[in-house]
């Protein structure tokens, strides 16, 4: 992630740009700066993921109970020391980065080839230096966070562009992830969280100031820096050619630093002495090999400019109308003009006076901190950026426009801020939710969002002075809007869900019709087994049905949601393109606004018969009604896998039962002292394969109005990946259920009673569940 070779660049070459700081100290320095104001540390999640999880096993499907323990130690060791914590996930993939993402599955799916074969070879789990994370981890720490009362919040694009936003603009502390795009924005200090001590709470902060100094370069010079390395947006290799020239030409390389650290100064000592001559002179096209990339190259710099931001590298023109990618909008160019232009950004952004400041903190020199000194420093800038842009619109819309243009392709490119309107909108929230019935995209911002500040709408704003230009002589690309429902009111709350991590996918589905999942432990060897990304997508097609109301008639008229799904043999050059499959509720499937709005009691009873039939389960309803909490959900998926995949045999289903049961009477302490005799590959595919189906009861959860409680089936609560390995093991030689069980009867009735749901509703759909003796391991799977 980040900027190619920065992170080694900075961890061997200049290690004077990291600080061992102590985040209990800069709190009470934060304090006594701002005082009233609680210092906050913004954290990027994906960033964190693999330091959260500390267990030991993580091949057998996850050991999510010590792992929620782990989270629950982390928040409460910053809490202790009055540090508040902003936590942010991944809410989609942007278009102009999924190259890079399909080169990570890729990547990945090589690493888990090489996984099994170690499995296959030595019965046992990898070390740590082949670890993979479990499947679903980023999707249930969402709501082991929010369960632990923590402010977490998902991303309307890439996240470290939020995450960096809201530090700079809510005055954080700071932020802790492990991403070099960190270093080159221009926000609050960064923080390391691969460095992080929880027990003394010191860690590594990284000094953009101190980078620059490094490189003779200014804070603005970073994201060009970036860009010419290569980042998620630039490939690597565009420019290649250009940074081995400046490697040829730069006369002060280093024989006691690696062939990459040269480059980096190179490239920054060309910056300086050769780019900075003609700096608002000449547009960067003509000083660097652009070619055919200058739109995609202008776009990675605009990547890092934070809302009210400027760049000295662009050439800054007002125009009538600006374009950004999937944005069009249409501005007045007269000054006087009080017309509001509807923003299409994301709602972090919005805010322009950042919390807890003081008249020193309203400077626009950023200040980096030394811990140890108490000193700040301010940051190198170049005079040229700090001049004036003309403002597009009147002072009343309050709007700031930052605007290049690309000559040839005739884009014209912005960036801005601005404020919006207020409109309240009811929502029916998850039963154990602890949000407010209304629309809020964040808990601290209390601006509610109407729906045309979605950046997935793509809105057309015209102004009447300019209705007889002739867009083609502006470069103007109109764009209709396209968004995969129409009703507002629905996709605002569907929005509000997503932003506040409440959902999965809803609002991906909603908005743009695009959805991805990663890598899962799959082994691409074993036949028998399909994969996830196939077995449940009957439900995911049926709940594009119930999102996609307009598909409810006549399916083979909507359009196909893209799939970006991993999965053995899936090159991923293009998406799976996945029409929406009709199901049959009981009564007739209810609208959204029934499922969503409607906050009558008998509601609930339709909500439930909706998520049944997106399981192609309403013959059971009865039976499962029956099943005790937190069974009702592990039953629904073990009926509706058991139907699906017909290599599921009687052995498996007593190991997915017993694991469960055993579960709720086993401490933490008990779950990390277990360890199975030996690891089956087939084992590890089953608990990875029970997981997938967990976070697709989440989907199916959000999308019919939470019908049951999210806890229900959170893997915490129903899942052990070594207790079900254990189980499957014991199961698999034969083991009796009393064995299973560990002899606990009250037990043993339970398990009988599941079973027997779970037997029955197989057999309404003609599937006899038999032992692994009937049919023999070469048997092929469905």
């Amino acid at each position: 992630m980040g900027v190619r070779g920065l992170q080694g660049f900075v961890g061997s070459t200049c290690p004077h740009i990291c600080t061992v700081v102590n985040f209990k100290e800069l709190a009470e320095h934060h304090r006594s700066k701002y005082p009233g104001c609680t210092p906050t540390i913004v954290v990027d999640a994906m960033c964190c993921l693999r330091y959260w999880y500390t267990p030991d096993s993580w091949i057998c499907g996850g050991q999510w109970r010590e792992y929620f323990s782990a989270l629950r130690d982390f928040v409460k060791t910053f809490t202790a020391v009055g540090i508040k914590l902003i936590f942010f996930f991944d809410g989609m993939v942007e278009q102009d980065k999924r190259d890079e993402w399909v080169k990570r599955r890729l990547k990945n799916n090589r690493e888990i080839s090489r996984i099994f074969h170690y499995i296959k070879s030595h019965k046992e789990q990898p070390g740590r230096n082949m670890f993979f994370i479990p499947s679903g981890l980023a999707v249930f720490t969402r709501f082991a966070l929010k369960t632990l009362g923590q402010e977490t919040l998902c991303s309307l694009q890439e996240a470290d562009y939020e995450v960096a936003s809201y530090g700079l603009q809510h005055n954080c502390l700071g932020i802790l992830g492990e991403d070099t795009d960190y270093l080159i924005y221009d926000t609050c200090p960064y923080f390391s969280i691969s460095e992080l001590c929880l027990e003394s709470l010191d860690t590594i902060m990284l000094c953009r100031e101190k980078l620059c100094e490094s490189l003779g370069l200014c804070v603005a010079d970073l994201p060009l820096l970036a860009c010419l390395l290569g980042n998620d947006i630039i490939p690597e290799g565009m420019f290649e050619s250009f940074r081995y020239k400046c490697l040829s030409s730069y006369t002060s390389v280093k024989e006691n630093f690696d062939k990459k650290g040269n480059i980096i100064l190179a490239v920054s000592d060309h910056i300086s002495k050769v780019l900075h001559l003609y700096q608002g002179e000449k547009k960067l096209e003509e000083l660097l090999p652009l070619g055919p990339n200058k739109a995609l190259f202008y776009k990675g710099m605009a990547s890092y400019l934070l809302p009210g931001q400027k760049s000295p590298w662009f050439f800054q023109k007002p125009k009538n109308v600006i374009t950004l990618d999937k944005q069009v909008i249409s501005m007045s160019s007269d000054p006087e003009s009080r017309q509001e232009v509807p923003m299409c950004t994301d709602p972090e952004s919005r805010q322009e006076a950042p919390m807890c400041t003081d008249p020193e903190s309203r400077q626009e020199v950023s200040m980096c901190t030394d811990p140890e000194s108490r000193q700040e420093v301010p940051m190198c800038t170049d005079p040229e950026s700090r001049q004036e842009v003309p403002m597009c619109t009147g002072p009343e819309s309050r709007q700031e426009v930052l605007m290049w243009t690309d000559s040839e392709s005739r884009q014209e490119i912005i960036m801005y801020t601005g404020h919006e309107s207020k409109q309240e909108v009811p929502v029916c929230t998850d039963p154990i939710s602890k949000q407010e019935d209304s629309m809020c995209t964040h808990p601290e911002i209390n601006q509610k969002l109407p729906i045309a500040t979605d950046p997935e709408f793509k809105l057309i704003c015209t102004n009447p002075e300019i209705k007889q230009e002739d867009p083609a002589n502006m470069g103007l690309e109109i764009k209709q809007q396209v968004t995969m429902v129409s009703d507002t009111e629905i996709l605002k709350v569907a929005r509000a869900h997503h932003v506040q991590a409440e959902s999965y996918l809803v609002y991906n589905i909603m908005s743009s019709g695009e959805i991805e999942c990663s890598n899962t432990l799959e082994d691409e060897l074993d036949q028998a087994l399909p994969s996830q990304a196939f077995i449940y997508r009957p439900i995911r097609q049926r709940v594009y049905s119930l999102l996609l109301e307009n598909c409810q008639d006549v399916a083979s008229t909507c359009p196909a949601v893209k799939e970006w799904f991993v999965y053995p043999g899936n090159p991923l050059r293009h998406p799976d393109l996945v029409r929406p499959l009709q199901m049959t509720v009981p009564g007739g499937t209810p609208s959204l606004r029934i499922l969503w709005l409607n906050q009558e009691p008998e509601i609930q009873v339709r909500r439930l018969d909706t998520l049944l039939a997106c399981f192609n389960l309403a013959s059971s309803r009865e039976e499962l009604q029956a099943v005790e909490s937190p069974f009702q959900a592990l039953c629904c998926l073990l009926i509706y896998l058991f139907v699906q995949v017909d290599t599921l045999c009687l052995e498996d289903l007593h190991a997915f039962i017993a694991q469960a049961l055993c579960l709720q009477g086993k401490s933490t302490s008990q779950l990390v002292n277990l360890q199975p005799d030996y690891i089956n590959s087939r084992a590890v595919q089953l608990g990875s394969l029970l997981v997938r189906g967990l976070t697709t009861l989440v989907l199916v959860n959000s999308a019919c109005g939470f019908p049951w409680k999210m806890s229900d089936f959170m893997p915490w609560n129903v899942f052990d990946g070594k207790l079900f390995h254990q189980k499957y093991l014991q199961s698999e030689k034969g083991y009796a259920v009393e064995v299973l069980l560990e002899q606990n009867r009250s037990r043993l009735t339970k398990f009988h009673n599941l079973k027997a749901v779970v037997c029955k509703a197989c057999m309404k759909e003609n599937r006899r569940i038999t032992g692994r003796v009937h049919w023999g391991s070469h048997h092929a799977g469905m």
